[in-house]
């Protein structure tokens, strides 16, 4: 496993959004979560570690490809952590950094906005956390 300093995971994350426009702020923020499965997979890492195989049955119709493609992006930018434990067969953890734990409560108000504007429904995060959430085996 390697850990970096958080000083350069957030340098790694500010060079990583060049070519974007940074006039209208939000722009660099959605462009780190663009892709079909990336909020899906950091809305289950919000509520813990999973292993690999644990996100691709919580995901239909993720494929294994596109799985793994999309949990690499997110651990370039320093949102997802992922940790390779040196046993046989060799098991890998995911798990959100500093950084991506920090996304907690722009989920909220998304998946607020969503009960309400899409749903039709009063905002109840916590029923929507745990639909997310595990408990450790």
């Amino acid at each position: 496993m390697s850990v970096q300093p958080q000083d350069t995971i957030r340098a790694q994350f500010t060079h990583r959004c060049d070519g974007v426009d940074t006039f209208f702020p939000v722009e660099p923020a959605l462009k780190k979560l663009r892709g079909k499965w990336k909020g899906a997979v950091v809305c289950r890492l919000l509520f813990g570690t999973w292993r690999f195989n644990e996100l691709l049955r919580s995901l239909p119709g993720c494929t294994q490809k596109v799985l793994a493609a999309q949990l690499r992006e997110l651990e370039m930018d320093g949102i997802v952590r992922r940790e390779l434990f040196g046993e046989i067969p060799p098991r890998v953890e995911y798990s959100l950094t500093e950084i991506g734990r920090d996304l907690l409560p722009m989920i909220r108000a998304l998946c607020d906005w969503n009960q309400k504007h899409i749903l039709g429904t009063e905002p109840d995060f916590e029923t929507v956390a745990r639909a997310f959430h595990r408990t450790e085996d």
